[in-house]
């Protein structure tokens, strides 16, 4: 006769296991925590964690304090020459520049603040292109002369026309009888002997640049 279904609940054997049996309670084991958190213990583990942690920024701070008086020591006192560059203005994160930027910095402080003569760190094409623009004000312009009240500086290209019409100042005849030198007639000017200086090619590379940029703006302001 086919039993399936019947022998549920039964183990290999055919033995019925024992009911579960519910959990003992007594007054050892009332099924709960009997005893509070140890607050002593854990405010004392935090007190000793702070303590710790202060005393190693203290340690470390102090060890700092002295690295840094010893490199002072080395080095000596700061002054207009040496004062550190590149500092951020406050609330401006100074962390946040990276080396490069702050070396940049260290630089031109120091470039501008060494006495003049200086070493040219570019061969002098910047002092020459500097000189020839301070020229070009001189040349180009109408000005006044320091000490000389009354007298203004006159561009060149109008003192070259005027000296190409009117001529070179001559000098008053010599009281000399004697034969005169071959050639000492008062030389005539027919046109002008020079149009200034040359440019550098610093200068015409810059100049070129400068006008390339400024056809590019043009043309992109007319595009607009």
């Amino acid at each position: 006769m086919h039993t399936e279904g019947h022998d549920m609940g039964k183990d290999a054997v055919g033995n019925t296991p024992p009911a579960a049996q519910a959990p003992k309670f007594d007054a050892e084991h009332p099924g709960y925590e009997t005893t509070d958190v140890n607050a002593r213990g854990i405010a004392v583990f935090l007190a000793g964690l702070f303590g710790t942690v202060l005393i190693f920024f203290v340690l470390c701070y102090g060890i700092g304090k002295a690295i840094n008086s010893l490199w002072v020591r080395q080095d000596g006192p700061a002054n207009k020459w040496t004062q550190e560059a590149g500092t951020a203005p406050a609330g401006k994160g100074k962390d946040l520049m990276s080396n490069t930027e702050i070396e940049q910095k260290q630089l031109a402080q120091i470039t501008s603040n060494f006495p003049e003569p200086r070493l040219d760190i570019d061969d002098g094409n910047q002092a020459t292109a500097d000189l020839h623009a301070r020229e070009d004000l001189l040349l180009e312009h109408y000005s006044t002369v320091d000490g000389a009240p009354g007298t203004i500086r006159i561009p060149i290209d109008r003192a070259m026309q005027l000296i190409a019409q009117r001529g070179l100042p001559v000098a008053p005849p010599a009281t000399n009888t004697s034969e005169p030198l071959a050639h000492a007639a008062p030389p005539a000017v027919q046109a002008p002997l020079t149009d200034g200086f040359a440019r550098t090619g610093y200068e015409l590379t810059t100049i070129q640049a400068r006008e390339q940029k400024m056809d590019f703006e043009q043309a992109e302001g007319a595009a607009k």
